[in-house]
């Protein structure tokens, strides 16, 4: 009897205590088009089909966003052309032309960054204080497949060029300090590192509109926006921002 009282007891605490329910995951938008894709060509079976499929799986380059909504939200990627193409393959059977397009002009580029933050080892960071050197903001994760392997050629650009001026400021998508922390001291990672652990909430890259990583930025020695892709040819776009006039100069 005594066992089955304990029992009894344990059974109404352990009815009282709530289960954490699931952390609720912020719904992606539904979209109703593919740009630089004419549905119109399908039926509207497969034209829904292919939309709830797109808005539906996930694009593979690291954004974390579904396909239609990367392919919406950032038309140059890559990944995101190959996957359309294979849902429209797999629904209706047809080989589409599907090209990257091309981005249209930002009417940030050659506006002043505003970026300022503590750095992770303590440091003030102030981009709009470093004029007269070339800054590339680093908008990573290490989560981030591409991110990741992006990482030699940025710190070979960096061992070239830091001497002649060039700085880089890391934002970092990451949700654990601990793992950023082991990464950056693994990989040999000197320049400044911003992480507040909001993941895809982080506050300085959604503030600038960031919906997909790596996105890497290059500040010219004004302090202004020159680049909003400088993942190409990076040794050259810096050297040819370093070659420019200091403000001092002038």
């Amino acid at each position: 009897m005594k066992s089955l009282s304990i029992l009894s007891i344990t059974a109404v605490f352990l009815a009282g205590i709530a289960v954490p329910s699931a952390q609720t995951e912020i719904k992606s938008t539904a979209y109703d088009k593919i740009p630089s894709v004419d549905l119109s060509q399908f039926t509207e079976k497969q034209q829904a089909t292919i939309m709830k499929r797109s808005n539906a799986e996930k694009c593979d380059c690291g954004c974390k966003m579904t396909v239609a909504e990367c392919r919406n939200d950032d038309q140059t990627c890559g990944k995101s052309v190959v996957l359309v193409k294979a849902i429209i393959k797999d629904i209706t059977g047809k080989d589409v032309k599907l090209a990257a397009a091309k981005p249209e002009a930002d009417d940030r580029i050659g506006k002043p960054v505003d970026i300022k933050f503590t750095s992770i080892d303590g440091k003030k960071v102030d981009v709009s204080k470093m004029k007269g050197k070339v800054v590339l903001i680093d908008f990573w994760a290490t989560w981030c497949g591409p991110c990741v392997r992006e990482i030699p050629n940025v710190k070979k650009a960096y061992e070239k060029l830091h001497p002649k001026g060039f700085e880089i400021v890391g934002i970092s998508l990451d949700s654990k300090e601990s793992a950023l922390r082991r990464f950056v001291k693994k990989e040999e990672m000197p320049w400044s590192q911003y992480f507040d652990g909001k993941g895809w909430n982080n506050i300085i890259s959604k503030k600038h509109g960031i919906r997909s990583i790596p996105a890497m930025w290059l500040v010219d020695k004004q302090g202004n926006l020159a680049d909003l892709n400088a993942r190409a040819d990076l040794v050259d776009k810096v050297e040819k921002l370093l070659s420019a006039p200091s403000p001092e100069a002038k």
